[in-house]
């Protein structure tokens, strides 16, 4: 269904770590209001959309979020890699460091992990367009 190609849809090179500021982009990726939830808000409302259009649409704009996981994911990635144990301890990355290391796991940067339960699907074009327009609404900057 998909063709994927195998770059970022934007490029990330972060040259220093920053493991304070990966802690806190990560909520980008696993937060409430995080890519991840975005992709799988309009995938899973696709199947219920009453028009061949409004289907496409959730597919185009869901598809886009993944590209975002994928950025934000980078970003943290380039952020934590090759830390000491010195930088991981000042930046208050320990926490995350003990569960993860320096792997991706979706979480809010309060280290709630992620969650579906921010996000709704209820089979009602209105109510999900609301829901949507809501959700992007709601970005923290």
């Amino acid at each position: 269904m998909w063709v994927y190609e195998k770059k970022l849809q934007y490029p990330v090179d972060i040259k220093n770590p920053n493991p304070r500021l990966a802690g806190l982009i990560i909520t980008q990726l696993g937060g409430p209001d995080g890519e991840l939830g975005a992709s799988l808000r309009y995938l899973s409302q696709r199947y219920t959309a009453p028009y061949p259009e409004i289907k496409g649409i959730l597919t185009d704009v869901g598809t886009e979020e993944l590209a975002h996981v994928e950025m934000v994911s980078t970003i943290v990635y380039q952020l934590t890699r090759n830390l000491t144990p010195e930088q991981i301890s000042e930046a208050g990355f320990d926490k995350y460091f003990v569960d993860h290391t320096t792997g991706i796991y979706p979480i809010a940067a309060s280290g709630v992990p992620f969650s579906a339960s921010p996000f709704q699907s209820k089979g009602d074009v209105i109510t999900d367009m609301v829901e949507d327009l809501a959700a992007e609404g709601a970005t923290s900057y």
